[in-house]
């Protein structure tokens, strides 16, 4: 069963997330951050992986600590979930329209941690939402799945949509990369033996 529940609480944030890598898109959120809780549902719907995150953050300074300290602990989760990674595709890839916008996600589940990120937004906000937090959730999620992870908006006029096809590519990719891969049987898809 590839599932697990991580907490993690500091001066900062107190989150509480709860994956399941074989699911069926089924999500709950209450983050305080309304456009982070679509984002998040997007991976969700489109990663086929159940997903549940609860938070209480200092939103009253700003969205950066906990859109960061959530990327944080899904990834603290994932990587709790994943396990040894025997018998899975271990990379995946992407690519998702949404009218004009257009978005390409690749990742290796590596267990080295490594974004390159490219996104040159269209506007600074979406609603309320800061664009830089976008990256900064990306980054928490990496250092702590250990996995390289390349996101490119390749075009796009709408900050919405360049945004969201990130996320949906994303969730895609991932899926694509935690699948079981039937030629594998358990071996790790590395020469070195481990990942």
């Amino acid at each position: 069963m590839r599932k697990a529940t991580v907490t993690r609480n500091t001066n900062e944030t107190k989150i509480r997330v709860s994956l399941d890598l074989d699911g069926t898109g089924k999500a709950t959120f209450a983050t305080g951050v309304p456009f982070l809780d679509h984002m998040l549902d997007q991976i969700a719907r489109h990663g086929l992986i159940d997903l549940d995150v609860h938070a209480e953050g200092d939103l009253h300074i700003d969205a950066h600590h906990t859109v960061e300290d959530i990327g944080i602990t899904i990834g603290q989760a994932f990587a709790k979930a994943i396990g040894d990674k025997k018998g899975v595709r271990r990379y995946g890839h992407a690519y998702v329209p949404l009218d004009e916008a257009l978005s390409r996600v690749v990742i290796d589940l590596s267990g080295r941690p490594g974004l390159e990120f490219h996104a040159a937004f269209t506007r600074a906000m979406i609603g309320e939402f800061d664009v830089d937090l976008v990256h900064e959730f990306f980054q928490g999620f990496v250092n702590h799945a250990l996995v390289t992870l390349h996101i490119d908006n390749l075009r796009g006029t709408n900050a919405h949509h360049q945004c969201e096809t990130a996320f949906k590519a994303f969730g895609r990719a991932l899926r694509m990369a935690v699948e079981p891969d039937p030629r594998a049987g358990s071996s790790i898809p590395s020469t070195k033996g481990t990942l």
